[in-house]
């Protein structure tokens, strides 16, 4: 591996320690075909020169050394000096004579020898660094290497310089006597702080040939005090009445504590080997301040208030209620709560826009009741079944002839509670009867009276009775004739006469009877 820098004046040719280097001759600077005799010597030092070997013109090179050379030199056919197995003790001027016909030269050549340490270890190491305290990391070793290694330190590969304060590096470097190899050994002091938790430490070297050598990483625990403490509420959301609640202790110390005193409303718990406590079957008096505590230094602690939330409610009335119409009931919703809730009234599953008020009751105030009291996320519920009764009445009694005018309709529309019985006092057929919704029935029946009469309809149940009368007129002169296709222009012509005639006959026969439908 040759390199073309000046030392000392002289070409300098650099190798590898170990390895065979070659050192040039003459580099061209006299032709081959004039050089008789070739011939290289080395500086013993003071000057004193050492012959290694020496070739003339077409004859093999004759080895001259007798030394620890004489087995490492050899000429290679350019004239170059090969020398095996490169030592420290090499670096020095070798130089090459050359004898032309003209003349005599000389080519001095300087010699360096490299070695690149045998690797980078961290020894010593630290068990754990101490926040704010210098403390001794590990010491790095570079072995064996020409020249001695210079070694930097990093953390988290970024290169660490000596302060004075929080980074502290010592470097020595011993020198092997027999192989001159040099051993660099680089103690780091560090001065740790929370941060440095996890972080890795390596050293490095660049030697002055091959590629950059790092060591394996080293990390170390970081060890400080505890600076603060934080108290923990473990429950589920809301906490109500019941639940149960956990208590945690979390202190930022390394290693953290691992016992802690608990302050729960005057009395104190400690806890070891844990840093929760658990309250069980929390209620109403639960809330208010608790604490924890280091047992090593009460003086550091923090508190957390807990508020058990709760919710309670009483509606009166309440289950299944039965009231007489017209009367007032009185409904009364007590509400205790932690908190500002919210009431929605409901009446057979259809919302209210207020709360129902009951001055005199109807039939339609029946149904089914239920409030629903919300304080966040928590729910209560109460309902009640309101039955109004009371003694039937007929509303409306009505008739109405068919669209065919061959039967008159009776119409009984009745309030009351129980279903009140409906009956008439003229045979008839039923035609129809409405649900019984609201304490509200229609009855309704078809009748073909043979003359004028009183119809009366009779509702009744357990509370009472009620009674009316409707006039119904006779249906006897109402005349239906089916006509068939070819005789209907004819037919009702005449039919339309005789049905004038017979209603002028019979409102002079009937002059003081009802009035006809």
């Amino acid at each position: 591996d040759n390199e073309g820098n000046q030392f000392a004046g002289l070409e300098t040719v650099s190798g590898l320690y170990g390895e065979t280097l070659e050192i040039p001759c003459h580099n061209g600077a006299t032709k081959e075909e004039d050089i008789l005799i070739t011939k290289w010597k080395y500086d013993k030092g003071e000057g004193i020169p050492g012959d290694l070997l020496v070739k003339q013109k077409n004859k093999n090179a004759v080895i001259m050394a007798t030394d620890e050379y004489k087995d490492r030199v050899s000429m290679a056919a350019n004239s170059s000096l090969l020398l095996s197995a490169a030592k420290l003790t090499d670096q020095r001027t070798f130089t090459c004579m050359v004898v032309a016909r003209e003349d005599i030269m000389e080519y001095p050549i300087n010699v360096m020898i490299y070695k690149s340490p045998e690797g980078l270890e961290i020894s010593d190491q630290a068990e754990a660094l101490e926040i704010g305290k210098l403390t001794k990391l590990g010491t790095c070793v570079a072995k064996d290497a020409s020249p001695a290694a210079n070694i930097t330190w990093l953390k988290n590969n970024k290169p660490l310089v000596a302060d004075g304060e929080g980074i502290s590096i010592r470097t020595s470097v011993l020198l092997d006597p027999v192989t001159g190899l040099s051993t660099t050994a680089s103690t780091l002091e560090y001065s740790a702080k929370k941060e440095d938790t996890d972080a890795q430490f390596t050293c490095s070297t660049q030697p002055t040939v091959g590629s950059e050598l790092v060591s394996s990483p080293v990390t170390l625990t970081v060890t400080y005090s505890t600076e603060n403490i934080v108290l923990q509420v473990i429950a589920q959301d809301p906490l109500e009445e019941g639940d149960n609640v956990t208590l945690k202790c979390v202190a930022d110390g390394n290693p953290a504590p691992t016992s802690f005193n608990f302050h729960l409303q005057g009395e104190m718990v400690k806890v070891e080997d844990s840093n929760t406590y658990t309250i069980r079957n929390v209620s109403r008096e639960t809330s208010g301040e608790y604490k924890c505590s280091l047992i090593d230094d009460p003086s550091m602690e923090a508190s957390k208030d807990i508020t058990v939330n709760y919710l309670d409610i009483n509606l009166s009335p309440s289950g299944n209620i039965v009231e007489r119409v017209g009367e007032a009931l009185d409904l009364t919703l007590k509400i205790d709560s932690s908190g500002e809730s919210k009431v929605f009234w409901t009446k057979d599953n259809i919302m209210l826009d207020k709360e129902p008020e009951f001055a005199a009751l109807t039939y339609s105030d029946s149904g089914s009741y239920e409030c629903e009291v919300t304080m966040g996320l928590l729910s209560r519920k109460a309902s009640f079944d309101l039955i109004v009764e009371g003694a039937p009445v007929i509303k409306q009694l009505s008739k109405q002839l068919s669209e065919d005018a061959q039967h008159k309709v009776l119409i009984c529309e009745a309030e009351g509670s129980p279903k009140p019985a409906v009956s008439w006092s003229i045979n008839g057929t039923l035609l129809d009867e409405s649900p019984f919704i609201n304490g509200k029935i229609t009855h309704k029946i078809k009748v073909v009276p043979s003359a004028n009469l009183t119809v009366s309809c009779t509702v009744s149940n357990e509370f009472g009775i009620d009674t009316r009368a409707i006039n119904v007129s006779s249906c006897k002169y109402k005349v239906t004739v089916k006509l068939s296709s070819d005789q209907t222009k004819l037919v009702v012509g005449v039919v339309v006469g005789l049905l004038i005639a017979t209603l002028v006959i019979g409102v002079i026969l009937n002059i003081s009877a009802h009035t006809v439908i």
